[in-house]
């Protein structure tokens, strides 16, 4: 098992990006950290004033990383106007973050419904009731929002065309390590001609 203020040295470390964080990810997931699929994301309008908050990262690999969503909600229409974002895991147990950076696009409309179709009822529900972002007069308005939908669709539920998934695509990776001195170690991958470069960046 992983201990905490490990050294992370560039002899240690992969070469591809996507396999290092596998391999920190099952790291996070044997330290018994709550949810080690949680990141922030952070977005910024078309302008530039930024905006962060956590999702659970439902896939990882080759593909990129990819988070479910109302896409009319802040996040969802920052990303429409300017699709790039920021992503950062941090599991403290072990003193680590994972940033990963790059453009952002939406899934398929046939690969979100598959995973809506995968979702417990009860948050299918939700997702179809919530203008998310919007204000709403107080949440007895989203309980009869869902009490309604629940009981006008007794089956299976449809598959909103305003929700689905979003997949961002890694173009820089950083593996952060505490360490007790602070002076923490940092390595970052980039892409270059053909094959990730990396870099050891100062605290």
């Amino acid at each position: 098992m992983a201990e905490f203020a490990q050294p992370l040295r560039e002899q240690d470390v992969d070469a591809d990006p996507f396999r290092q964080f596998s391999v920190w990810f099952e790291d996070a997931v044997g330290s018994g950290v709550r949810s080690p699929e949680a990141a922030a994301v952070a977005t910024a309008t078309a302008e530039g004033a930024p905006s962060a908050r956590m999702v659970l990262v439902k896939q990882t690999g080759e593909r990129g990383f990819v988070f479910f969503t109302n896409y009319g909600s802040r996040k969802g229409s920052e990303l429409t106007a300017n699709p790039r974002a920021a992503l950062l895991f941090h599991w403290d147990p072990l003193g680590r973050q994972v940033r990963i950076e790059g453009p952002v696009e939406r899934l398929p409309a046939e690969e979100s419904a598959a995973y809506v179709r995968s979702r417990p009822r009860g948050s299918q529900l939700s997702a179809l009731a919530s203008p998310q972002s919007r204000p709403v007069a107080d949440r007895g308005q989203l309980e009869r929002r869902v009490a309604e939908l629940a009981a006008r669709y007794e089956g299976e539920l449809p598959v909103p065309d305003f929700w689905g998934g979003l997949r961002l695509v890694p173009e820089w990776f950083e593996f952060w390590q505490h360490r007790e001195d602070r002076l923490h170690d940092r390595l970052a991958y980039r892409r270059g001609d053909g094959e990730w470069l990396i870099e050891r960046l100062a605290p």
